[in-house]
This record gives C-alpha cells, structure tokens and sequence, in this order.
C-alpha cells in the first residue's frame, strides 16, 4: 500500500467546483490545537462525512462551518461568500443536533413551523411548507403530537423535518443517530441519505461509526488529533488507506509486524508476505481485513503466485451467529480470520497447525513513520 500524499491539500485545491471551503480553518483553546489548519472542498450536493473518534476535532469542525464556534484562522466560505465572521443565524444553514433539541411543549407541526416563524413567513406559506417537509420525513398524521409521544426515530425525523423546512444552503448532522438503537440506525441511515439525495442539499455528517461513513457518503474526511489523516470515496478510504490509522479505524484488520527488504517482501518470523507497496528496506507493518482471510488445516491448499501465506496454531474459535473467527497464533502475536458459518461444518481443535492465506493485492502494507 503506497504512502499517499496530501488529501486535505488535493481536496481543496484545483476544484472550481466546490460550494463549499474550508481553506487552512483551525481551532486553538489556548495552547491546545483541536482543529490544525484543515482544508476541505465540498461539491455541491454532496454528502461528506467527518469520521474519527472522540476528540479528532469533527465536531469543532462541523461547529464553525454552523458558526457556532469562531475560528481562530483559516476561512470558511460557500459560493463566493466569506462566511468567517457571519454569526449562525446569518449563514444559511440548517443543523440537526444528536440530542435532537425538539421544543416539548410544541406539536411536531409547531416544532418545524419554529424557524419558519421566526424567518416571518407568511402563515399560509408556513402551513404549506410544514406539511410537505413532514410528508418528507413521513410524519405527517403525528402532526399533532408531542415530542414525548414520538419514538427516538421519529423524533430525530422531526429535527430533521425543522432543519430543512426553511430550505437551508448546507444541512449540518452532529452524530444525529448515536442515540438510537442498532435497527433504528438502519433505518435512519437509509432514510436520511434517501432524502438528502431527493432534496440534493449539501451535506455535512459528524460520526464516529465507520458504517455510517461508508453507506451513507459520497466521500469520507478520516481526522485524527485535529488533523486530516484522509479524504476519499468511501472505497479509496476502506480499500486503500493512506495510514495505519485510517486502515484499522475505518473497518477491522489484522496487524503484523515484519521488515521490508525493499523489493516488496516483507519477512515475517520467517514468512515472506509481498505487497505491492514501494517500501524501503527496514521496519514495516502488514495489515489485512480478516474476512479476505482464508484458514486450512488439511494442508490440501494450494498454492499460487498471487497469495500470500502465513502458518500458525488455532487458539480457538469463537462462534458469531452467521460468522466464526478463527484466532491464530503467529509467532508472539494472535490474529482473528474470519469465515461464515455454512451448518455442519467440521472445525479444528485448538492447537491445530493452520495455514493463512489472503490476495497479495489485500495486503496494506506501511513503512515507519507512515
């Protein structure tokens, strides 16, 4: 896996057709650096997501594009308009929050109709303009509802509901479904890209949960300490990570570690393991998604040009409903291959000798200070 250069730079730079940019935008709280001078391009009608854990800076990020938060360098601007210095109310954007921030003592009608009214629509075109966004969001016969009377989901498609009633330029979403639980996110995921696309409004999405990030955007910013570790289509980011980091944050892998011998093998505890990546001679590290791993302990495997392969000792095998992870010694270090269950399959006991295998094309490989 080649070292790739600067995404931030490439995202930002050369592209006439952003709507939205984020040129050299940083965040200090006196001495500590929570966003480091971040560039970012976004297309019009494009669903970007900030993905990183907790404290990289995604949703400092996201609050300065709302202006809630002042920037201490860099710009911000949509169009050919500088927003930098605009407060929030003055920047055309709508902001769905993770707690939701539904009014409880307003109707889900009188909870969108909000900005609305505060904008001084006129009440017939407020009327309208309600009904059609909770029609959206398929809400419209709980019109008369409390927020307390609605489910999570359907209080966060209320939110939603209010934040694109008033037509907003940029539609901003601070994590708005970690609240939910596991079959409620499905659905939500599905929903709010749905409408998104219906809609073609530029979005901007705040999340931790890589599943998110890869079903839902066009393309991915991968942050770490409060800088942009990545910026690619969900599959450059899954399939060719730039770092180690971004290879094991977004989606599980195996971690080995090996020497290069600058020809694109890499010894590990005397396996020779190929990539195609241009690594100098010295200190490298292999990674592998576990479920392009293959495990034989028949010894009838064959061999080909274009696998790599890797022996080990079953520790032991842990069942996962539709999938089973074999857990394999190698050398001092343990690693899980994954398989799905096919039913009565015969499996080995622990310390059987088994063999790995994957592609030689999904090998990651990275050198030191990579």
């Amino acid at each position: 896996m080649m070292h790739q250069k600067n995404f931030a730079a490439e995202a930002s730079q050369g592209d006439p057709d952003a709507y939205l940019r984020l040129e050299g935008v940083s965040k200090t709280y006196g001495d500590f650096e929570a966003v480091r001078s971040l560039d970012l391009a976004i297309g019009k009608g494009e669903l970007v997501a900030l993905l990183g854990p907790s404290g990289c800076g995604k949703t400092t990020t996201l609050r300065m594009i709302a202006g809630l938060v002042p920037t201490s360098g860099g710009r911000i601007t949509v169009g050919e308009t500088d927003l930098t210095a605009v407060p929030p109310h003055g920047r055309d954007m709508g902001l769905v929050f993770q707690s939701y921030a539904l009014f409880p003592h307003m109707t889900v009608a009188r909870n969108v109709a909000f900005g609305l009214e505060m904008r001084s629509i006129p009440r017939g075109e407020i009327d309208r303009r309600v009904k059609e966004a909770l029609a959206m969001v398929q809400l419209d016969k709980l019109a008369e509802r409390r927020p307390r009377e609605l489910s999570g989901g359907q209080q966060q498609r209320v939110a939603l509901a209010r934040a694109l009633v008033v037509k907003p330029s940029i539609l901003l979403l601070d994590e708005p479904l970690s609240n939910l639980d596991a079959k409620l996110r499905d659905e939500m995921r599905t929903q709010i890209r749905d409408i998104q696309q219906q809609v073609g409004i530029t979005t901007v999405f705040v999340t931790h949960d890589q599943v998110e990030a890869l079903s839902m955007c066009d393309r991915i910013v991968v942050m770490r300490n409060g800088r942009v570790e990545q910026i690619g289509t969900p599959v450059d980011v899954y399939e060719r990570p730039a770092t180690p980091f971004v290879a094991s944050f977004v989606g599980r892998t195996i971690r080995l570690s090996g020497t290069a011998n600058g020809d694109g093998a890499i010894d590990i505890g005397g396996d020779v393991i190929r990539s195609a990546a241009g690594l100098a001679p010295g200190p490298a590290e292999i990674m592998v998604r576990p479920h392009r791993i293959e495990v034989d302990w028949t010894g009838q495997a064959k061999t080909k040009d274009d696998v790599n392969r890797l022996s080990g000792v079953l520790c032991r095998i842990t069942f996962v409903g539709d999938v089973i992870q074999y857990h394999v010694g190698i050398g001092d270090a343990e690693v899980i291959a994954e398989a799905s269950t096919t039913g009565n399959q015969q499996l080995p006991a622990a310390g059987t000798p088994v063999t790995l295998s994957w592609r030689v094309e999904d090998t990651m490989a990275f050198g030191s200070g990579q």
